[in-house]
């Protein structure tokens, strides 16, 4: 009886950080506009095609983490009575950075300079940013408070989500964590609580 082939190729985990390690090599040695998908591919030493399997675009090699965590934030936020319960709220966008390690986007933060990833980071950033505080002022709204004040609760929080992951990696990964940074600065926005 003979014995099933296994899959050719690398497993799925470790060529999509085979990739991603590739690209923030390069990121760091011909900045991000020199560094096409062919470059991040030969180097990772899969096809094209193979880089398309796991992620959409270069910056998607930056962002999917934290995407990730994102999209299940906003689907908690979508829930019914979401926005009810300040407590709960703040632990959805706990469970954002919890247990963040350095990965890609840690890594572009604490070195945009050097990758030339300036524009592209604020780009990205606020994106994220503002789907973030749009998930969080309809989840206030649906608790009940006036547009206005959702708005502004939704921008404050979402931007203090971004910019402790931003703080965190910035001060280089050994400097506490994202979520430690998260729950230092919520009580600066405590004059705009939820409820």
């Amino acid at each position: 009886m003979s014995t099933p082939a296994r899959g050719v190729g690398r497993p799925r985990v470790s060529s999509r950080a085979t990739i991603a390690e590739a690209a923030c090599e390069l990121f760091l040695e011909s900045g991000y506009e020199g560094t096409s998908i062919a470059d991040i591919a030969q180097r990772a030493g899969v096809s094209r095609s193979s880089f398309f399997n796991y992620f959409t675009s270069k910056s998607n090699v930056l962002w999917s983490g934290f995407d990730e965590r994102l999209d299940r934030a906003v689907a908690a936020l979508a829930e019914p009575s979401a926005g009810a319960d300040p407590e709960r709220v703040e632990a959805v966008l706990s469970a954002i950075l919890d247990g963040v390690e350095p990965d890609p986007l840690a890594l572009a933060f604490g070195n945009a300079r050097a990758m030339g990833l300036e524009e592209e980071l604020q780009r990205e950033s606020a994106l994220r940013q503002g789907r973030l505080a749009a998930a969080l002022s309809d989840a206030a709204r649906g608790a009940g408070v006036e547009r206005i004040r959702a708005d502004v609760l939704g921008a404050a929080y979402a931007v203090v989500v971004l910019s402790s992951l931003r703080a965190w990696a910035e001060g280089g990964a050994g400097h506490g964590s994202p979520l430690g940074q998260l729950r230092h600065a919520l009580p600066r926005i405590a004059d705009l609580h939820w409820g």
